[in-house]
């Protein structure tokens, strides 16, 4: 993955989470910008977005999923929960967007690393 080549928006409501992911996968050269808002989290360009759910209301995630499959279908969603059974419907949303990506937590960031680059990088490029 080159440096900066791709962008990435970490939501999450735990400040640890979005400081300690976002120095990570900045270490990586992943570019990243960091939100504790769920609505709109995707305002800037970026290749994906990585949501940490289980602190928003799951009807809101679920509005804020459909909209990114419908307005962004480019977008890469991943999806990292401690109640994986409660995101299983993601994969039957509809619309031209890319399906999201479900990882349980504990996810490290080697693991978001892994994710970000299957997803959003073409195969064989490095």
């Amino acid at each position: 993955m080159k440096a900066s080549s791709v962008q990435v928006t970490i939501v999450a409501a735990s400040a640890e989470t979005l400081d300690g992911l976002q120095a990570y996968l900045a270490r990586a050269g992943v570019g990243t910008r960091a939100t504790r808002e769920l609505a709109g989290a995707c305002a800037h360009p970026c290749s994906a977005v990585i949501l940490f759910p289980d602190d928003f209301s799951p009807k809101d995630v679920q509005r804020e999923l459909r909209r990114l499959r419908r307005e962004r279908p480019q977008l890469v969603p991943l999806v990292v929960t401690s109640e994986p059974d409660r995101y299983a419907w993601v994969s039957e949303i509809g619309g031209n967007g890319r399906e999201p990506v479900v990882l349980i937590k504990p996810a490290w960031g080697w693991t978001i690393l892994e994710a970000i680059r299957e997803v959003v990088e073409p195969p064989g490029r490095e």
